[in-house]
């Protein structure tokens, strides 16, 4: 089997399992991708954990390349740490990677370019919180600038069949949009279930995977549905369902509304705990600035009154 050959198996196999990964995490951390994935019998990692480009010794091309997520007051190493989200929302097409150092001929760096050269599909590890990351793939190295030091990173078409790199301009907007709805939903959620110290505001059940960061006003009001903290509450699936469809609802004061024609209802035990919610009040954060805003909260109870 040629090198080529192995590398391309070797490649699906790292993207299946990641896929796997995603599925069933809403964000991954060391622990998720520190057994790698395994070949035949091999076990074969899929970052450094010290370095942001990663080439298994196993394989002939660039695997995986990684953006932290700074430490609140720690040092940024490079720019695309603290750039990356912000070329993701206001980018058209690719954003922009640093190479590793100020070589342009050090192997990390040539293996962005040989991974550009050949069209090389690979894991962006994109972080959205110290030590949490997003894996997005299929990207791929769309240009390698050595007076720069950077590199160009675009990123394939959603659940397409084929890895091969986007061909045209509106397919690289298109991946980007994707990427960009993508991050808006995992830094958003990831900030408020933080904010709530991993709980459900409403039952308190401890398990983030299990909850959702329901917006208090919807992010297509352009005016007050910014991904911000206090535009969220942690709900777990069935009271975001119930919060969304207007069955629950929360006022200014925070306190828990349950709507009539649920109260009117008897249908076993789930119905049960959803109507005793009724005049109870969520839990909120710490931090006073994480609480939230009364006045979204008075419009979406509005909302609530005019349907229960």
């Amino acid at each position: 089997m040629s090198d080529k050959s192995l590398d391309t198996l070797l490649r699906l196999a790292a993207f299946d399992r990641v896929r796997r990964l995603n599925e069933i995490h809403d964000h991954l951390t060391a622990k998720e991708l520190k057994p790698g994935f395994t070949f035949g019998e091999q076990r074969i990692p899929l970052m450094n954990p010290q370095r942001g480009i990663f080439k298994p010794q196993q394989m002939r091309f660039l695997l995986s390349i990684k953006t932290v997520f700074p430490k609140p007051g720690g040092k940024v190493w490079y720019d695309d740490q603290r750039e990356v989200h912000r070329q993701i929302f206001e980018g058209d097409e690719t954003i922009d990677y640093a190479f590793m150092g100020q070589n342009p001929d050090a192997a990390d760096n040539r293996w962005l370019r040989e991974a550009f050269e050949n069209q090389i599909p690979i894991i962006y590890f994109l972080g959205i919180a110290p030590g949490r990351y997003q894996a997005m793939l299929p990207a791929f190295i769309s240009g390698w600038d050595g007076n720069s030091l950077k590199a160009p990173v675009a990123f394939g078409v959603p659940e397409q069949e084929t890895l091969a790199p986007p061909e045209t301009a509106p397919e690289r907007r298109y991946a980007l949009r994707a990427v960009q709805q993508r991050l808006h939903q995992a830094s958003f959620r990831e900030a408020v279930i933080t904010a709530y110290n991993g709980r459900c505001a409403i039952s308190g059940l401890p398990k983030s995977v299990l909850l959702d960061a329901a917006h208090i006003v919807s992010d297509k009001d352009e005016k007050l549905g910014q991904p911000i903290v206090p535009n969220g509450i942690p709900l777990s699936k069935i009271h975001h369902a119930a919060f969304d469809a207007h069955l629950i609802g929360i006022d200014p004061d925070c306190r828990l509304h349950v709507s009539e024609q649920l109260l009117a209802q008897n249908d076993g035990p789930m119905l049960e705990a959803l109507k005793g919610l009724n005049g109870g009040t969520i839990h909120l954060p710490s931090r006073v600035k994480d609480h939230p805003d009364r006045g979204r909260l008075a419009i979406r109870y509005e909302r609530f009154k005019a349907v229960a």
